[in-house]
């Protein structure tokens, strides 16, 4: 009994001095709150990003607009080495110059319509007009039936959509009961482990599913290709209430042949077309739709700036945090990513506005090339740390403690995903444990996907996402035209950026870097992760 006493006695005391060693600097964590609290720039660090650079594609105008304002501003903010950093080629640049599109017949209705990145202008100088032709094709067979009757035509292929009411709300915030949830989880279990053989079973069928439908989508570009109708009008199911997903329907690779124009309707508009069309009623369109490529210069750039490290030994040392600055182009990409972005560089400017000497260097990035396939922290992590297809380590890949992403829209933060790393947690509960009564109090081991810190994961380095709040943002805003700065909350980017500073500051301070999980093996022929 007595031995087993002191064992557990020694637990505790290992425990509490761990906790000891961990918790906020009271002080710092009152002067952050203050700072944000009273002179908050992070709504006019939106502004600038969203209304005044305009739409931030990769490689396109508003993107370097953005971020040579981002680059400039951080220079002010009292950063040094701030640079727009070059990390590879990327390909052509591409913006919109002018979009009209309605139905002239049998009526005139006006279009809510957008261009699909890296897609070709309407033939000529003036405004075309001419009859829709649907196109109904479930393989390319079917296809086929078309072949020369298109060219100079106004174009759609049928969709199977439905609009139906929706009776739930586009806003939402995480209930308690999930975010326990997500505190009780589990590690996930390894690649080829998950679920049962009849779920893998669906898993496989759904994907199949899915990509038949890929295939049969990019056959059909090739068919626009080759047969050049003069507009291609197409949809997105997912919008509606005039809402308008769109992305890409064309090819930013440097030699990739110029499709014809294509656009993105709204759902509601394409779906009278087709019915009219289908019905035998003629549909006439007018349209004028005018892009410009840009090839002057193929490389993609991230915006690159530090707060210096002022102790002797740890200077050499990272703390990283970042977000992505490219956007979609339907609108001015504020939910994702300018908020993430503004609260990052906002929480650079309130550390440096309250004075704190780091003992390591604090680097912010902001990434180009995210909604692409995370190209910008893909090449900044292959370029400065490690490459995930060899593992073949860098001398700075040791030197790095921490990089923090924020990257889920314009909610506040309610707490942070481990991934996997399950020795960061009591660090992680330590660091939240003054924002709990600001909501932020989740830490779970659950990994989560689709943005920049996997980039560091994959390359063994430890890479967070923080838990934010939904919002609208998987139903109103993602990758629409309704991503605008009034769908910005600022009392939520306020919350976020007094978090990510203090965790900032912590990591900085922390006499050992963040724990690391195991290295990960080479991921030859794949992305790493």
């Amino acid at each position: 009994m007595k031995k087993s006493f002191c064992f557990v006695s020694l637990i505790f005391a290992v425990g509490f001095a761990t906790a000891q060693t961990d918790r906020s600097d009271a002080d710092v964590i009152s002067k952050i709150k203050n700072e944000e609290t009273n002179n908050s720039k992070v709504m006019d660090i939106a502004f600038h990003l969203t209304d005044v650079s305009g739409p931030r594609l990769t490689a396109s105008p508003g993107f370097m607009r953005a971020a040579n304002w981002a680059k400039d501003e951080l220079e002010k903010m009292g950063l040094v080495n701030a640079t727009l950093e070059p990390w590879g080629e990327f390909g052509k640049g591409w913006e919109q110059q002018h979009c009209y599109v309605a139905v002239t017949s049998p009526y005139y209705i006006p279009i809510v319509a957008i261009p699909r990145a890296w897609t070709g202008s309407t033939p000529g100088k003036k405004m075309i007009s001419a009859d829709v032709v649907l196109i109904k094709a479930k393989d390319t067979i079917e296809l086929m039936k078309y072949s020369g009757q298109l060219k100079g035509k106004i174009v759609m292929a049928w969709s199977p959509a439905q609009l139906k009411p929706s009776f739930d709300p586009d806003g939402r915030r995480y209930a308690d009961s999930s975010l326990d949830k997500m505190a009780a989880a589990e590690p996930a279990a390894p690649r080829g482990q998950r679920g049962q053989r009849g779920q893998q079973g669906g898993d496989s069928l759904q994907r199949a599913a899915r990509l038949a439908t890929f295939a049969l989508q990019r056959k059909m570009n090739d068919f626009y290709a080759k047969e050049k109708p003069a507009l291609v009008l197409s949809m997105n199911a997912s919008g509606s209430d005039g809402t308008v997903f769109v992305s890409n329907g064309g090819s930013y690779a440097k030699d990739a042949e110029v499709g014809p124009a294509m656009v993105m309707l709204s759902s509601d508009d394409f779906l009278r077309i087709q019915r009219l069309a289908e019905s035998g009623v003629k549909v006439t369109v007018e349209a004028d739709v005018k892009t410009k490529f840009y090839t002057d210069d193929l490389k993609g750039y991230n915006v690159v700036a530090e707060i210096p490290g002022t102790d002797p030994t740890l200077k050499a040392e990272l703390v990283m945090l970042g977000g992505h600055l490219d956007s979609w182009h339907g609108a001015t990409g504020a939910t994702d990513n300018a908020a993430g972005s503004a609260v990052m560089m906002e929480a650079v400017r309130i550390l440096k506005a309250i004075g704190v000497q780091p003992k390591r260097t604090i680097r912010i990035a902001l990434w180009s090339g995210e909604e692409e396939g995370l190209f910008g922290s893909r090449n900044y992590v292959k370029n400065h740390f490690a490459d995930p297809a060899k593992m073949d380590l860098m001398p700075d890949h040791s030197k790095v403690s921490a990089y923090y992403n924020l990257d889920n829209g314009s909610g506040k933060i309610r707490g942070i995903y481990l991934q996997g790393n399950k020795d960061a947690g009591p660090i992680f509960t330590q660091w939240l444990q003054p924002f709990n009564d600001m909501g932020a109090k989740t830490v779970t081991i659950s990994n989560t996907g689709g943005t920049d810190h996997l980039s560091f994961d994959a390359v063994g380095i430890p890479g967070f996402q923080f838990i934010q709040d939904e919002l609208e943002y998987d139903t109103r805003t993602h990758h629409t035209n309704m991503d605008t700065y009034d769908h910005l909350v600022p009392e939520d980017l306020k919350q976020a950026a007094i978090i990510v500073a203090s965790f900032v500051y912590n990591t900085a301070q922390r006499t050992e870097k963040i724990p690391r999980k195991e290295l990960p093996k080479p991921q030859t022929g794949g992305r790493g992760f």
